[in-house]
């Protein structure tokens, strides 16, 4: 089958760790290797954002990347792309109609690019699925006066859902969440993200341990919503336990970032700046070694579209402790795969962690119970699969979609 995947901000060629990479690069880079290993024509659209980038890259993994002109060939924020979309949209059919290929179905990532695709669908007839990875009502709700989404996005969103051929939540939560939007239930088919498990297994090399203290680890975008700030306060309550934090710029860079900073200086204020280590950026296929070097996953974010993280950590055979928000829910199993907190409560948090630390039988059980669960149930292989279902379903029938200007 003939897919295209577009993805604006998100290139799964990106170094994941800066403030606009993160899981839907992997996520969009995975499942493209996926379909592309069960022998279908991938091809993911994303924005060009350097002069120096060739049109088409080709993956190691089987897909190609095709870099589209659409605004500046310069990095842009996220949220300051929407007036490229069009431009976007109108490549993207100029090149199916002049070319040699034409998808079969277009499979959009974030709402941005669900504008683009449903722009060029009504060119070309494709059908559309639509995945949004975060939702601006809940982005809303947390953020508040801090959201810097552009004003119409909460309204774009809730037009795509009427209008693509399909929408795939991640997860329960997100499911409820698009129905108070309006969207309809029958539109919709739950199809959680995967998890390589090649490169996240229990067996392996692990990160060196400087000490014997038992390591707490947590992973991600150095951004407010991932709940860091709630995790280092928390070590106030793990007296004996050492956090290291990855994510965020490369090491080198780490002196300049002003959230960076704002962690260590909370450490600092917190009395555990000794036991709260920034290690910055790792690349992807050496994050195996860190989740197997750590006695727990915390992931502990104020809300959470899908959450990759603990998926991986579940896969390495690591129990998790995560706020009970959005996809997190879906995945950690309360009391037999990990434990579950309130958001943004330190001493909840900080509690589960010193009862899970204490308890050498009980983590044994997680963890086997956890890599059981990652290794049943969400392999990339089942992921491609079930969305093959969906892409043909919707290309057998293509109902006429409605246009969002």
């Amino acid at each position: 089958m003939r897919i295209a995947m577009i993805s604006e901000h998100a290139s799964p060629l990106a170094i994941l760790g800066g403030e606009d990479a993160g899981g839907q690069n992997t996520h969009v880079a995975e499942l493209s290797a996926a379909l592309a290993a069960a022998g279908h024509d991938v091809r993911v659209y994303t924005r060009r954002d350097a002069v120096d980038l060739p049109v088409t890259v080709r993956s190691p993994d089987g897909y190609d990347v095709v870099h589209v002109p659409a605004g500046p060939a310069e990095p842009v924020a996220k949220d300051a792309l929407l007036p490229h979309m069009r431009e976007f949209s109108r490549w993207l059919v100029d090149q199916w109609r002049g070319g040699d290929w034409m998808p079969e179905v277009i499979h959009a990532h974030f709402w941005m690019s669900g504008l683009a695709a449903l722009a060029a669908s009504r060119q070309t007839g494709v059908p559309v699925v639509q995945t949004y990875h975060a939702l601006g009502v809940v982005k809303r709700r947390h953020q508040g006066v801090q959201d810097t989404s552009p004003a119409r996005r909460i309204g774009y969103e809730q037009e795509l859902g009427r209008a693509v051929d399909r929408v795939i939540a991640q997860c329960r939560d997100e499911v409820g969440e698009l129905v108070r939007m309006g969207v309809p239930r029958s539109r919709m088919t739950v199809v959680p993200s995967g998890v390589n498990l090649g490169t996240f297994a229990p067996l392996g090399p692990a990160a060196e341990r400087e000490d014997g203290r038992p390591r707490i680890l947590t992973v991600g975008r150095l951004v407010e919503r991932k709940g860091f700030q709630t995790v280092v306060r928390a070590m106030s309550y793990v007296p004996e336990a050492e956090c290291v934090v990855v994510g965020g710029p490369p090491a080198g860079l780490l002196e300049t970032d002003p959230y960076a900073r704002r962690l260590r200086a909370l450490a600092v204020s917190c009395g555990v700046a000794d036991r709260v280590r920034l290690v910055g950026a790792v690349p992807r296929e050496e994050m195996g070694r860190w989740y197997r070097s750590a006695d727990v996953l915390v992931a502990a974010p104020w809300y959470e579209p899908f959450g990759l993280t603990p998926l991986e950590a579940m896969a390495c055979g690591v129990p998790v402790v995560g706020t009970a928000v959005g996809g997190i829910k879906d995945t950690v199993v309360e009391g037999v795969t990990g434990d579950l907190v309130p958001a943004r409560d330190p001493r909840a948090l900080g509690a589960a962690i010193q009862r899970l630390l204490d308890d050498r039988i009980r983590r044994f059980a997680y963890a086997t119970a956890a890599r059981e669960r990652a290794r049943r149930r969400y392999s990339w292989a089942a992921t491609a699969e079930r969305l093959v279902e969906v892409y043909g379903d919707v290309a057998a029938v293509r109902r006429p979609t409605r246009v969002v200007a």
